[in-house]
């Protein structure tokens, strides 16, 4: 007799610690090519140290670099060029987020030349991959967890559109979390990032497809980054190190339980106003929640039946706030969030971020309409359409309070 079942997915080999970096020893081939962005991994000494690593192991190595912030529709068809001209075993990214997202697209048509980007835009269509190589991530910054997840944002230019592949095939073979890599990181980067982390395990945490497996990554996420994320910006190295794990686990979590609307805004205001996207996360979660918790959406469900127990509420307790009430502890975690947004110098509202009135006004209804058919907007605890998305934006614009 059949039944209802999950699926919970994350790379084969997870290797973390100072250091970490040594464990490309592990991977077998003869033929790698590394994706990296711009200048700080080579700068840092990272580049060269993975290069003479994978060198010791047997490998002919080619160096793919100057990935930008949000990837282009044609950067990944350059790299996917790139690779198909040294025919690499193993794709290895030294890098963000960016670099992460973007090498993995590439896989996509290294693997499938005959593919265009139309025909994968649908989320979890992939053919297989692997035929032609395995895939390695090594995270230089503490937020997108790019290295653990099914996914990769990409950005169409011509529309201004950021679009989230989704696929498990994805997934990279081996992740490896070395918090060296990341103290490279400016503190703006530290509080952007580290933003995007706490949004990726909230949304988890409280999203539609949440689980036994992926809810305890999420909140000891969650808890760790209200313990470190402030003192990490201050430039804590112990906390920062926390950061680099604490991230790595919200990935695993959403990348099984999926994310909500900060993040289907996130996506969409990307490209169009120009904000990066661990800010817009930071920006937008203090409504989103607000917007959720009007409906009491975010509860548990178990066995097809709701419990009437705030997920947000749960997490409050979690960090330790000590009230009983569930919309005291879901205010007070939104005050809680405010209060870190404060600590990092992140802006309250878009207006406040300096994003022009008319240019916003002239792009929201296009911003909704495309946020409602954004992947995450269907795991979003509390239903939401393009009349909702809108004046949800218009809060947020204006730094107004979330009644409807």
């Amino acid at each position: 007799m059949g039944g209802i079942f999950m699926r919970f997915t994350i790379p084969r080999d997870i290797y973390f610690g100072r250091g970490a970096i040594e464990s490309l020893k592990e991977l077998k081939g003869t033929r790698a090519v590394i994706v990296t962005g711009g200048s700080s991994m080579q700068n840092s000494g990272f580049m060269d140290k993975g290069k003479k690593i994978l060198g010791e192991g047997g490998f002919e190595t080619f160096l793919l670099e100057g990935i930008e912030p949000d990837p282009d529709i044609k950067t990944v068809m350059k790299g996917a060029a790139f690779m198909l001209k040294h025919e690499p075993d193993v794709i290895v990214v030294i890098g963000g987020g960016s670099a992460i997202d973007a090498a993995k697209a590439m896989w996509i048509f290294y693997e499938h030349p005959e593919m265009t980007f139309e025909a994968f835009k649908s989320p979890f269509t992939l053919p297989a991959l692997r035929k032609k190589a395995i895939f390695a991530a090594i995270p230089s910054t503490s937020g997108t967890a790019s290295e653990v997840t099914a996914f990769s944002v990409i950005t169409d230019y011509e529309p201004k559109i950021k679009y989230p592949l989704a696929d498990y095939q994805l997934t990279p073979d081996m992740a490896i979390i070395d918090p060296d890599l990341a103290d490279t990181m400016p503190k703006e980067l530290v509080a952007h990032t580290g933003m995007d982390a706490l949004t990726h395990a909230i949304e988890a945490y409280t999203a539609t497809a949440s689980s036994e497996f992926s809810d305890p990554l999420a909140l000891h996420s969650i808890k760790r980054i209200f313990g470190n994320l402030v003192m990490s910006y201050e430039g804590k190295k112990e906390a920062a190190e926390k950061m680099h794990y604490a991230q790595c686990m919200a990935g695993m979590a959403f990348s099984n339980a999926l994310l909500g609307i900060a993040h289907s805004l996130a996506h969409k205001t990307g490209a169009a106003l120009g904000i990066p996207h661990g800010l817009a996360n930071a920006i937008y979660l203090p409504y989103v929640i607000r917007f959720n918790a009007n409906k009491e959406a975010a509860t548990y469900k178990q066995n097809g039946i709701y419990s009437g127990r705030s997920k947000y509420a749960e997490i409050a307790t979690h960090i330790g706030v000590l009230e009983e009430d569930q919309a005291v502890l879901t205010r007070k975690l939104i005050e809680r969030i405010e209060s870190m947004n404060r600590a990092l110098h992140i802006p309250a509202s878009l207006r406040e971020a300096g994003i022009d009135k008319m240019e916003f006004q002239s792009l929201a209804d296009s911003i909704a309409e495309n946020a409602a058919t954004d992947p995450c907007t269907a795991s979003n605890p509390r239903h939401a359409d393009k009349e909702d998305l809108r004046k949800l934006l218009r809060c947020i614009y204006e730094g107004s309070v979330v009644d409807f």
